[in-house]
């Protein structure tokens, strides 16, 4: 067989899903560590209209936490909120069982802060975007000895 390569024009989620399915069974033949990934978020809501306002988005697997996105409005920063929703997540992370924590910042954002609440940095990409740099950090976390 000869495959066919194309690149279609708006690819869709069930292309990746065809993509993702078969990796994830290569991967966990040969780890011998199954491949899942449990969502979790933090929200931050008006307490006027209950809208969504902000928040932390990621998810557990692997033994790892992984923050994929965290939002505080300028107007809430500074008060401990956005380390309030880090350290639900991190709890959450850890009665999950997990015993790391992985995120990855630009230089033009939050990099100090993650510092402040123990992450260090472990890879940078420099001139991404254009003039700036963006950081991966990671994090230890107390694991409780169940499975993420």
């Amino acid at each position: 067989m000869t495959p066919i390569i194309t690149m279609p024009a708006a690819p869709k989620p069930q292309m990746r899903q065809a993509i993702l399915e078969p990796l994830l069974a290569f991967n966990q033949q040969r780890s011998g560590v199954a491949y899942t990934f449990d969502p979790l978020a933090v929200l931050l809501s008006d307490p006027d209209t209950s809208a969504i306002i902000g928040g932390l988005w990621g998810g557990t697997g692997i033994g790892h936490l992984h923050i994929d996105l965290l939002f505080v409005p300028e107007t809430l920063r500074g008060r401990g909120i956005g380390g309030e929703m880090i350290r639900s997540a991190e709890n959450e992370a850890v009665r999950r069982g997990c015993h790391g924590a992985w995120l990855d910042t630009f230089s033009f954002q939050a990099r100090g802060f993650y510092e402040r609440l123990g992450y260090t940095v472990f890879g940078s990409i420099d001139d991404y975007p254009a003039g700036h740099s963006r950081f991966f950090l990671k994090k230890a976390l107390a694991s409780t000895g169940e499975p993420a």
